[in-house]
C-alpha cells in the first residue's frame, strides 16, 4: 500500500511545479530575445528619490534611489543657482538602484540650500536642505548618546507609569473597567499616532518598495504573528489561566504592542537628531516623558488582580521600552523611509490586535463594550495622550 502510494505523490508533486516551470522558461526565453515586438518608445521616466542627507565640512552628501522604470545619469549639479562640482558612487543608477552624491559646497551653518540635480536627459531632480548644520559622527559616543536617548523617552518613562499598579489594586473593582477602557483609549491614540508617523515617512521616501502600502503591510504582519503568539501562550494549559496568566497574557501583549512603537518612535528620533532636523534638550525629554509615562499604566492595568513577581513586571518594562533604543541606533546609523514607514506599520498592528484582546475586558454584564463608565475611560485615555503628545517639541 505504502510503496503505491509513493510515486502518487511524487506525480502529483511534479504536477504543481510543472505551471512553474514553464512560466519560468517563457520569461526566460522573453528576456533573451529583448522583449520582441515591445521595443521602448517615448522619452525615459527619471524618477530619483532622495532617502538621506549628510552634511560634512564643506560637503553635502545625498544618498539617492532610482524610484522609476528607467536608468538615471546625473550630469550636472546646481545648488542656490550655481554649478558646483560633484562625484558619485555610480555613473548610471538603474532600477532600484542606490548612489551616493558627494556635493562639493562651502555651505553656512544655518542656511537653506536648494539642489537640483540635471541628468543626461536635461531634467531636473530636486532637493533642499532647510537648515544645514553638520551632521553628527555615528562613533561609539554618539551611539551611547542615542542609548541615553532611548532610556529618557522609552524605558524610564514606561517603567515610572508602571508604578501605578498598587494604585489600581486599591481602587474599587468597578473602576478597574475604566481603567481598562482607558488603557484602550491611550492604544488607540498610539495606534493611529503610528499610521500617521509611517505614511508621512513613507511619503518622504522611494516608492518602488511599496511606499504607503508598507504602512499597512507591516499591521499586518504585526497583527498576525501578534495573534499567533497569544495562541501560543494560550496553549500553555488552562491550569496556567486558572492562576492568573490570563492577565500577565495581556499585559505581555500590551507589552509588545507598545515596543513595537517606541522601536518606531526610537527611529524617528534617532535619525531627525542625525540630520540635524532634532535639538535634544530639557523639553525634548519632559514631553516625551509625560506622554510615555502613560504607557507603563497601560501595561500593568490588566494585571490589577494579580500578583506576578518582580522579575516579570521588569520584563514588561523592558519589552515595551527599551525598543526605543534599539530604534534610535538604527534611526541614527542606518536610516530608511521605507524601513521607518514598516517599522511604524508594525506598532500600528500589534497595537490594533492589543485592543482586539482587551474588549472582552470592558464589556458590562450586558456585554456591552460602550457604556458611561467605559465611553468616559476610552475619551479620557484619548485626550491624555493628546494632551501630553503637545508637550514634545517635535
Amino acid at each position: 500500500m505504502e510503496a503505491r502510494a509513493l510515486p502518487v505523490r511524487r506525480s502529483s508533486w511534479l504536477s504543481g511545479i510543472l505551471p512553474l516551470i514553464l512560466l519560468g522558461g517563457a520569461i526566460l526565453l522573453f528576456v533573451g530575445l529583448d522583449a520582441p515586438g515591445l521595443e521602448r518608445r517615448g522619452i525615459p521616466i527619471e524618477d530619483v528619490a532622495v532617502e538621506r542627507t549628510t552634511l560634512r565640512p564643506g560637503v553635502i552628501e545625498l544618498r539617492l534611489r532610482n524610484d522609476g522604470p528607467d536608468p538615471v545619469r546625473i550630469e550636472q549639479v546646481v545648488v542656490n543657482d550655481r554649478f558646483t562640482n560633484f562625484s558619485q558612487t555610480h555613473q548610471t543608477v538603474g532600477r532600484l538602484g542606490s548612489d551616493k552624491l558627494t556635493i562639493i559646497h562651502p555651505w553656512v551653518e544655518g542656511e537653506a540650500y536648494e539642489i537640483a540635480m540635471v541628468t543626461a536627459t536635461g531634467g531636473t531632480i530636486g532637493a533642499e536642505v532647510p537648515v544645514a548644520t553638520e551632521s553628527p559622527q555615528a562613533d561609539a559616543g554618539f551611539f551611547g548618546l542615542m542609548a541615553l536617548i532611548g532610556l529618557y523617552v522609552g524605558v524610564i518613562p514606561v517603567a515610572i507609569g508602571m508604578l501605578w499598579l498598587p494604585w489600581i489594586r486599591q481602587i474599587d473593582p468597578r473602576w478597574i473597567q475604566f481603567v481598562l477602557a482607558l488603557t484602550v483609549g491611550l492604544l488607540a491614540f498610539l495606534a493611529i499616532d503610528a499610521v500617521l508617523e509611517g505614511l508621512e515617512f513613507a511619503g518622504e521616501g522611494a516608492k518602488v518598495f511599496g511606499g504607503q502600502g508598507l504602512v499597512f503591510m507591516g499591521g499586518v504582519v504585526s497583527y498576525l504573528l501578534l495573534a499567533g503568539v497569544d495562541a501560543w501562550v494560550r496553549s500553555r494549559g488552562a491550569k496556567n489561566r486558572a492562576s492568573g496568566v490570563s492577565g500577565m497574557r495581556v499585559a505581555l501583549l500590551i507589552a509588545l504592542g507598545i515596543g513595537m512603537h517606541n522601536l518606531g518612535e526610537g527611529l524617528a528620533i534617532g535619525s531627525s537628531y542625525a540630520i540635524g532636523a532634532l535639538a535634544l534638550g530639557a523639553t525634548l525629554v519632559v514631553g516625551f516623558a509625560l506622554h510615555n509615562t502613560t504607557e507603563g499604566l497601560a501595561v500593568v492595568a490588566p494585571i490589577a488582580r494579580d500578583t506576578p513577581p518582580l522579575r516579570r513586571l521588569i520584563g514588561l518594562g523592558v519589552l515595551a521600552g527599551a525598543p526605543a533604543v534599539v530604534g534610535a541606533w538604527i534611526g541614527a546609523s542606518a536610516f530608511d523611509t521605507s524601513l521607518a514607514a514598516f517599522l511604524f506599520g508594525l506598532g500600528a498592528g500589534a497595537i490594533a490586535q492589543v485592543i482586539v484582546q482587551l474588549a472582552p475586558s470592558i464589556r458590562d454584564r450586558n456585554g456591552s463594550v460602550l457604556n458611561p463608565l467605559t465611553t468616559g475611560g476610552l475619551l479620557t485615555g484619548l485626550a491624555l495622550m493628546y494632551v501630553t503628545a503637545l508637550a514634545i517639541p517635535v
